[in-house]
């Protein structure tokens, strides 16, 4: 089974990150959740995004990194919207990386000095979102898609952002139980 690192969005960890993490746990995998915002969630995407910004991207970036401090190598690093930044800069700079998984956002490869040989990567998204489609993720993803041999990008119909935190309004119960099923069977072959 696998080791992850998985990374919360910008709500925090609520009951439905833990859920997700909790189901990885139910596969037999080992399954690590730092908490970035020291327990703080927040009920909208906005105030979470204002509690970033407070704190700054780059400190939370920082924080997430510092979070595989100890931890050994061969992890597959997963990030929920926000917590694609530590997630995807761990896949692409910290050696032994075993995969990635990119819910929701993806970043240019080349903000991290490129995507690293044998490493794969699924990044999973709505094709409507307007965070993923108009903030250019999805952009960044058809680029990583095209030049990475083992990337695979999954876009399900749909203008929800967090639409696999099954304890927010923006869940879609149908996409993110195919995204589950693609996840695990991604983390099966690792």
């Amino acid at each position: 089974m696998a080791e992850l690192l998985v990374f919360h969005h910008a709500q925090g960890q609520t009951a439905g990150f833990l859920a997700f993490a909790d189901d990885l746990r139910s596969a037999g995998h080992v399954v690590h959740t730092p908490d970035l915002y020291q327990g703080r969630t927040f009920d909208t995407l906005e105030a979470g995004i204002g509690y970033a910004r407070d704190v700054g991207f780059g400190a939370l970036l920082d924080s997430g990194v510092r979070a595989a401090d100890g931890l050994p190598d061969g992890l597959v690093y997963v990030g929920f919207s926000m917590g694609v930044m530590p997630a995807q800069q761990l896949a692409q700079t910290r050696p032994g990386a075993r995969g990635a998984l990119l819910l929701h956002a993806c970043v240019p490869a080349s903000e991290f000095g490129g995507w690293p040989d044998g490493v794969p990567v699924q990044i999973h998204a709505m094709d409507a979102d307007p965070f993923f489609v108009e903030d250019g993720d999805i952009d960044a993803a058809r680029d990583l898609v095209a030049s990475v041999p083992d990337a695979e990008l999954f876009l399900y119909p749909g203008d929800q952002h967090l639409f696999a935190d099954r304890s927010l309004p923006s869940y879609d119960a149908a996409a993110a139980e195919v995204l589950t099923r693609r996840v695990l069977d991604f983390l099966k072959s690792r």
